[in-house]
């Protein structure tokens, strides 16, 4: 068994000398499967002393953060799901502060700082607004990790300049960075870390004769002795163990079930009935089943044999099934959450009756400018699903898009799909960069960077400009360009012709979503989409030939009868 994420937890609050604590802490470690997908959550929260009703801000910021971020789904980044659960949060906040009977004084409304770390595999995450603050004792080493937003009026006056629930939206500070074995973090309010000194605390957290549990009270009591007139609230969070990178402990989790042997039609597999075979390659085998308990049609997928001691591989493999429960979108196949005991490796896929854009390019060679449109829209419509996720497809192309014989358009094969929530995952498996094929990957990809939604746009423009000209937009040229300079060379092949029948403002629309450098294309699918539809008087009036070219005639009719008229008012001087 693998090691866990395991931490030591040392936490205290106490009024001090005010007679209401407004702060608010709490800590939260889910079991297994959370404990690795999400990590564990710790929160601090101050509420301001100006106001009545800022302790129910810190207790609502500090439970909402730690109940909500678990509610996520885990193909968000930490970075994604925090920050839309501080964004809720603060908005609740604002809008309670709006409607009590200070609505027109923010000091006296539901306002709290905020400080929160998500500690997932081995990387830390702090989400920061206001004067709380977290420290790290590394090496005995004490380091201030957040800033204080406090505004500095004199030398003894200030003013709190950022908080949850202060304004309609919120800007939170966001840090991440590995952390190690023994590192402790300290959680404190203002009326702890004001009092107390930096050696004092790291000579208590040294201190073996105390119990760990017992550190926060110990630091809590020595800024009250100091004088501290304010609530007094520390947590501190040591780690004890990671999970390491045991490659062989994670090889044989992902293959206790045995490779399944070759089938052939007819063959009783698992509980379903081989008909016949889909493909097969080096990498995979794609079979058409019936499922004997329900009679549907499925498609199992078998992993090769050869790649049994590929580790990448065969997690890529099983991300695919992953992936795909995950995704509920009509324009994606769907997977089967199993119910019953699998004998062997292999996934299970819902069965497209239909043809694979390729396919219907080959049989459609000239298509209608509306019907290209319908199929982009549905591919669209399958990518929004994926990047709603945080999933980037990564290999989109006319093999991995079918057409049902009802017309629907779906997304398959997720092999390439990068899944931002599994990247910050220390899995132990690489996690590199990977192209889809090359004809229809974004030009991004060949300088070694990361993809995005743009790069997925990218390759959705080139099968739109592949339906309506048979061609590619830059030819084969892209995969050569590994340079910027060389990307900045490449020049679109425009549809525009005299026999055309594409309108100009939809070549510049694929023009601007096929653009070398990802920041040129649009920021959206659904702006392309409507370019797709609406003629942009942008594309319009920059492609709009000169007067002269659009109507000669009417220009030199115009020219001779001025000269005409000029040759008339010299005759008659």
């Amino acid at each position: 068994m693998r090691n866990q994420l395991k931490i030591s937890i040392a936490q205290y609050s106490t009024p001090g000398r005010k007679e209401i604590n407004q702060d608010f802490h709490d800590i939260c470690i889910p079991k297994e499967p959370q404990l690795t997908n999400k990590g564990i959550a710790i929160a601090l929260a101050d509420g301001i002393s100006s106001s009545d009703v800022s302790q129910i801000a810190s207790k609502v910021s500090v439970t909402s953060f730690l109940i909500d971020y678990f509610s996520t789904p885990e193909s968000w980044s930490v970075k994604k799901s925090a920050e839309r659960v501080l964004s809720a949060t603060n908005s609740w906040l604002y809008s309670q502060s709006k409607q009590g009977q200070y609505h027109y004084d923010k000091d006296r409304g539901y306002v709290c700082t905020f400080s929160g770390m998500i500690i997932r595999s081995s990387t830390a995450h702090i989400f920061h607004a206001g004067d709380t603050r977290i420290y790290r004792l590394r090496d005995n080493r004490l380091e201030q990790l957040t800033e204080d937003h406090r505004l500095w009026i004199s030398r003894d006056k200030s003013y709190l300049s950022r908080a949850l629930g202060m304004d309609t939206q919120v800007a939170t500070d966001y840090e991440s960075f590995s952390v190690e074995k023994n590192d402790i973090f300290l959680f404190m309010t203002d009326g702890v870390y004001e009092f107390v000194s930096s050696g004092f605390i790291i000579q208590t957290l040294q201190e073996e004769s105390h119990p760990f549990e017992s550190m926060a009270k110990i630091i809590s009591d020595k800024a009250y002795d100091e004088g501290s007139n304010d609530n007094l609230t520390i947590q501190i969070v040591r780690i004890d163990d990671l999970p390491h990178k045991d490659i062989d402990e994670i090889h044989k989790q992902l293959t206790h079930k045995p490779f399944p042997p070759i089938l052939e039609p007819r063959d009783s597999f698992d509980g379903y009935t081989i008909i016949r075979i889909l493909s097969s390659s080096s990498r995979s085998h794609v079979y058409l089943a019936r499922d004997d308990e329900t009679g549907t049609s499925v498609v199992l997928k078998t992993p090769s044999i050869n790649l049994r001691d590929d580790k990448t591989y065969l997690e890529r493999f099983l991300m695919e099934e992953w992936i795909a429960i995950r995704i509920n979108s009509p324009h994606v196949a769907k997977s089967y959450l199993q119910t019953r005991k699998r004998n062997y490796l292999y996934t299970v896929t819902e069965f497209i009756e239909g043809q694979t854009l390729k396919q219907w390019m080959i049989d459609n060679p000239k298509p209608t400018i509306e019907t290209v449109r319908k199929i982009a829209e549905q591919i669209a419509r399958g990518l929004l699903a994926f990047h709603r996720q945080e999933m980037i497809h990564q290999d989109l192309r006319p093999e991995n898009i079918i057409i049902d014989n009802s017309g629907t358009v779906k997304i398959i094969d997720f092999g390439s799909t990068r899944v931002e929530g599994i990247v910050d995952v220390n899995t132990y498996l690489d996690q590199e960069n990977l192209l889809g094929t090359a004809l229809y990957s974004a030009p991004e990809y060949f300088l070694g960077k990361i993809g995005t939604s743009r790069s997925d746009l990218f390759s959705l423009g080139v099968i739109v400009y592949q339906m309506l000209s048979g061609e590619f937009p830059y030819g084969v040229q892209v995969a050569r360009c590994t340079t910027k300079a060389a990307q900045k060379k490449l020049k679109y092949a425009s549809l525009e012709s005299e026999d055309s029948k594409i309108p100009v403002w939809i070549d510049e629309a694929l023009k601007k979503a096929l653009q070398p450098d990802p920041y040129e294309r649009y920021g959206e699918l659904s702006e392309f989409l409507y370019d797709l539809r609406h003629p942009n008087s942008a594309f319009i009036n920059r492609t709009r030939p000169p007067l002269i070219e659009r109507h000669p005639v009417v220009i030199w009719k115009g020219i001779s009868f001025i000269l005409f008229g000029i040759i008339l008012l010299l005759l008659n001087r």
